[in-house]
C-alpha cells in the first residue's frame, strides 16, 4: 500500500475544518508554538519533534516557516499518520509509537531537539502518565530547547469564568453543527471510513482503539506547571491563554 494518497491536501483542510470548530484559534496557539521554537533554537535550522502530531499540522507550519527545518512527527494513529505521509514526503520523518508507553524516544530519529511540540493531544493520557511523559520529554530535548503543551486546561485563579467559557464555546459549536457549517469528530471519522483510501486504516484505527480514547483528562494549567517542575525543567510558565485553552512552556 502506498503512503500517498491522492487527496491529502483534501484531507488536511478537511481535518483543519473540523479541528477548528473545537478550536476558533487554533492558527494562533500554534503560532505560539512555533514562536517558542524558533526562539530556542536561535539562528540555526530547528530541529522539532511534533509530538501526537497526528497528521502533522504542526510540522506543516513549521515548515513554511523555515524550509529547512528538522521535522519528526509522532503519532500512533494510522489515519492520521497516513495522511502525514502523503502530505510530508520527503521533508519530514514520520514515526510510530505509543505514548502511553515509556519506549517511544526509541522510535525518534535523532537523540535531541530544540523543541518538543504538541497541541491538544495529550489529554488523552491520565495524570500519572503524563506527568512521566513529562519527565521523558525532557530527556530528549537539548540543553536550552523548549517543550509546548496546548490544550485544554482552565485558568485555576478563574474557575466560574473559565467555566462559562467553556459552555460559551460548546454552545456555538453546537450551533455550528446543526447548521452544516463545520463536522463534527464523529462526522469526520465516518467520512474517512467511507474513503477507499483510508478505509481500511479506519478499521486498523479501530483495533488501536477498540473503545475509542480514553476519557479526556483536563486538569488545570496549574497541574501542568506543578508536573513540569517536578520533571526537572529549569523555566515554566503559561506562554499563551484563551479562555479555557492555554499553551504552558518549559525550558531544559
Amino acid at each position: 500500500m502506498t503512503p500517498y494518497i491522492v487527496d491529502a491536501r483534501a484531507w488536511q483542510e478537511s481535518w483543519d475544518r473540523q479541528q477548528e470548530a473545537y478550536l476558533p484559534d487554533r492558527e494562533h496557539r500554534f503560532a505560539a508554538l512555533l514562536d517558542a521554537a524558533e526562539a530556542a533554537a536561535g539562528d540555526r535550522p530547528p530541529r522539532l519533534l511534533d509530538l501526537a502530531g497526528g497528521t502533522g499540522s504542526i510540522s506543516l507550519r513549521a515548515l513554511a516557516r523555515r524550509p529547512d527545518a528538522q521535522v519528526t512527527v509522532l503519532d500512533l494513529d494510522p489515519v492520521l499518520l497516513h495522511i502525514a505521509e502523503a502530505s510530508l514526503p520527503g521533508h519530514a520523518t514520520v514515526v510510530t509509537a505509543d505514548l502511553n508507553r515509556p519506549d517511544w524516544p526509541d522510535a525518534l530519529p535523532h537523540r535531541e531537539y530544540d523543541a518538543v511540540l504538541t497541541a491538544t493531544a495529550l489529554h488523552w493520557l491520565d495524570g500519572p502518565r503524563l506527568a512521566a511523559l513529562y519527565r521523558e520529554i525532557r530527556q530528549v530535548l537539548k540543553p536550552g530547547g523548549v517543550f509546548v503543551n496546548a490544550d485544554h486546561m482552565p485558568d485555576d485563579t478563574l474557575p466560574t469564568l473559565t467555566g462559562r467559557l467553556s459552555e460559551q464555546a460548546r454552545q456555538r459549536r453546537a450551533a455550528r453543527r446543526r447548521a452544516g457549517a463545520a463536522l463534527s469528530w464523529e462526522g469526520w471519522w465516518e467520512q474517512a471510513a467511507a474513503d477507499p483510501d483510508l478505509a481500511a486504516l479506519v478499521e486498523k484505527r479501530r483495533e488501536i482503539y477498540p473503545t475509542g480514547h480514553s476519557p479526556e483528562w483536563t486538569p488545570a494549567a496549574g497541574w501542568h506547571l506543578d508536573a513540569l517542575r517536578s520533571a526537572g525543567f529549569g523555566e515554566v510558565g503559561v506562554l499563551w491563554r484563551n479562555g479555557a485553552d492555554a499553551a504552558v512552556a518549559a525550558v531544559r
